[in-house]
Formats: C-alpha cells, structure tokens, sequence
C-alpha cells in the first residue's frame, strides 16, 4: 500500500501542469515541470517516514519501500534530461542578451528538472537521507547523488556560457580606451566616460545577475557559481594592474572658444537694434556650465567593474562545512579587487608626496596587503621605476603568454611565483638602486612577508 502511495506521488510530480500554459515555455506540445514538484514529493516522502520514526523496523521498511520509486524517478528525468541537453537550442545563446534575457523553451525545460532535484535535495538534506556511505544505511546515497548530477548536468553549461561571455569584455579592459571624449554640452549628466567594456557590462551585468540567481539556486551549484566570479575578479585584478593609462588631455580653459570682439565699425547701423531700446532684466538662473566629460582611468573603471561584479549573487561564505570555504574565497577575492582600486587611485597622488623612501614603501605596503604581489607590482614599476624597466615577464626570463600562462592563471599560483619572480625583479632593479629604490624597498618589505 505504501509504496503504490510513493508511485503516485512520483508520477503526480511528473505529471503535465494544467492551466494556462506560456507559449515561449511549451516544447513540442509540453509544459516544463513547475516549482514545487520536488517539494511536495519530498513532504510526502517526509510525512510517511517522521510517522514511523518512533519504531526502529517501521522506519527502515518505509526507507526500503522508497527505493524503486524513487529510482524510476531518477530514470524517467533522466530521460527526459538526455534530449534536452543534446539540443542544440539548449546553447543558444548559450547566455542571456538584452534582446533574448529570459531562458528559452528547452533552458526553460531543463531547468524545471534542476529545480526539481533541487527541491527534492532540500527534502534529503532535512530527513538526513543519502549522507551514509554503509550499505546497512538507508541505501539512498544513488539517489541524492543522481539528483547532484543532473543539477549539475544543467547548471554548469548554462554558468559556464556567461562566464565566458564576460571573461573577453573583463580582458578588453587592460587595452586603455580612446581619450576622445564626446563634445560637452550643458545637458550632459555625466562627467566620466568608461571604458567601453564596463558599459557594455552596465547593460548585461543587471540580466546575468537575475539568470545566475536561478541557476545557481541550489547549493549543489553554487560551487559552479565561486568559481565564475574568482575567474571574473581574477581576470579583473590582471586587466587593470597591468593597464598603462595615458595622461587624459586638459579640459579646454573657460575662455576657450568665446568669440573675439571684433573691430568697431566705422559705419553705424542704419537702424539700432530693438534690444538696446528694452530694459535688461537679470535671469531667474545663472546658466549652467557645461560638464566636460573625463575619461576614467584603471582606478576609475575598476571602482565601477567593483560595483557591477557586487550586483552579481554570491555563495554564503557561512553555509555547510563544504561549501563555506568556497564562499570564503570568493570573499577574499572581491577584498582583492576593492583593494586594486584603492591603490591605483592612490597611486596617482603619493608620487607627489615628498616622504622618505621608508616612509612611502611602507605605505605601500599597507595599501598592498590584500592585494597579490604579482599584481600589485606592474603599477609600481611604471609609478616608481626607471623607464628603461621592462616588463615582469621579461624579467623573470619568461615571454609575455609563457609569464601570463604560468604564473597569472590564478589566485594560488600568482602566490606559488611570487618569491621566485620577485627574487628576479629584484636583481634587475639592483642595477640602478637610487632610480629605483621606492620599487626596491617595497619588494624587499613584501617578499619578506610572503
């Protein structure tokens, strides 16, 4: 009896929604599978068993009397799952734009099925079903781990394709914009032009946040979800660091641009102008000035990629023992990128201190400690450094890709590298000590650290 009550609810959770149906969702004459399938499954499930908890034999004969229905569940999705991961409309596009932001039909599809395992899992994770590997256990652990692979069967391409949507717009921001600025006019709202990149980023970040925040609803993605924003920021933090801005041209001088007084003529007007005959009253309102656009610098754009990437949903850093450490990474990393724009802003005025070389290396220091090494010395070097200097890579005996491939792919191995590509900087910069001694003292502080 009981377990022809678990095959009902199973196929009453697969069953096809009644009511109006969302044309843009219906694939091949079928509606996906609503929210709130897998939780009411998982109440019946937990209504029967928290029945039978007080007796030891009843429990694990409701336990046993779970496993075939819920195996054919498991089979029946997957089949369901397999097609729809084939297609392929299932990557196209393989991440929202601003003319097609919502899922289509078979996205829409494969994620009632993600939602549902998701739903289901929650149940899992309150009964304590499928956590024992002893085959004298409940023997649910398939289960919950054929639940895990289709949510991740869904969620990681679907993560993956904005991922690497954004990865070549955060890259484009080591190439420093053009400084042409747009002409100003008195009605211009702004007074800072960013770089192309983060306005294109203005525009998706806003419909990749919302995509993110249901893909990556369940726990079981939100490492897929870690590892796309360490990527980003990562990504961020090597674009910015190494971007050269150019010095933006001065705005034009109030003066600029009046008209010249002419030479009085000698041959008065036939007739004089009616204003001379009016009386003059003072305006309501001086006229407003006009604001003259600024290119941002590395400092500027990285202050507002900061904002954009926050608007972006995160992993709780204090969740379940497996998942805090990923949260806490993603955590350390965006302190990383807040700390890169600090620095590059401050960078533009501490060279116009007149400090001792101690003095300023060691409030370099503090301005540097969340920062990598391996980032925060390309600013330096072209701040501080002689301009015969090259660049890191060629320093450490490395080309530009090998250097970038080797030592820049990441937050752990720019920290593996940095002793041995300091050590490296280190004895080029000794050949012009005085030139370069800011640099030098700041290495030598921050290496001793590492």
């Amino acid at each position: 009896m009981l377990s022809l009550k678990f095959s009902e609810g199973v196929s009453k959770a697969l069953a096809q929604p009644t009511g109006l149906a969302n044309p843009a969702e219906v694939l091949a004459g079928k509606r996906p599978l609503p929210a709130g399938r897998g939780s009411a499954l998982g109440a019946l499930i937990a209504t029967e068993l928290n029945a039978a908890r007080g007796t030891p034999h009843l429990y694990r004969a409701v336990l046993r009397t779970l496993h075939r229905p819920l195996s054919v569940l498991l089979t029946n999705l997957s089949s369901i799952l397999v097609p729809l991961l084939a297609s392929p409309a299932f990557l196209n596009p393989s991440a929202p734009t601003v003319s097609a932001p919502t899922p289509n039909a078979t996205q829409s599809h494969a994620l009632g099925i993600a939602k549902f395992a998701e739903e289901l899992l929650i149940a899992f994770d309150q009964l304590e079903l499928g956590t024992d590997n002893d085959p004298r256990g409940d023997g649910l652990k398939p289960v919950r781990e054929g639940l895990v692979s289709l949510i991740n069967k869904v969620t990681t391409p679907l993560v993956t394709g904005i991922r690497n949507e954004l990865i070549p717009l955060i890259e484009s921001l080591e190439r420093p914009a053009s400084q042409s600025a747009p002409r100003a006019t008195p009605a211009s709202k702004t007074s800072t032009i960013y770089h192309p990149s983060i306005m294109t980023l203005q525009t998706l970040v806003p419909i990749y946040a919302r995509a993110l925040a249901r893909y990556t609803s369940s726990q079981v993605a939100q490492s897929a979800l870690a590892n796309l924003l360490i990527s980003v920021l990562w990504k961020a933090m090597v674009a910015l660091s190494h971007r050269s801005d150019m010095a933006p041209s001065p705005p034009p001088s109030p003066g600029q641009g009046k008209k010249r007084r002419g030479s009085p003529s000698t041959t008065p007007p036939a007739t004089p102008p009616a204003s001379r005959f009016m009386l003059k009253l003072p305006p309501s309102r001086p006229p407003s000035p006009p604001v003259v656009p600024v290119v941002a610098t590395a400092a500027g754009d990285c202050k507002a990629l900061l904002d954009l990437i926050n608007q972006l949903p995160r992993p709780a850093s204090d969740g379940p023992s497996r998942l805090a450490g990923a949260g806490e990474a993603v955590d350390a990393a965006f302190v990383g990128l807040k700390a890169l724009s600090v620095f590059l802003e401050v960078l533009q005025t501490v060279k116009l201190d007149f400090k001792s070389t101690d003095a300023m290396a060691n409030e370099l220091l503090n301005l540097t400690e969340e920062i990598p090494t391996l980032i925060a010395l390309p600013p330096l070097l072209r701040m501080y450094g002689t301009r015969d200097i090259p660049p890191v890579s060629e320093m450490s005996g490395l080309s530009e890709e090998e250097y970038r491939r080797g030592c820049l792919s990441g937050f752990g191995r720019a920290e593996e590298c940095a002793t041995v590509v300091g050590q490296r900087v280190l004895q080029r910069l000794n050949v012009s000590p005085e030139a370069n001694d800011v640099v030098l003292r700041w290495l030598n502080l921050e290496l001793e650290l590492v």
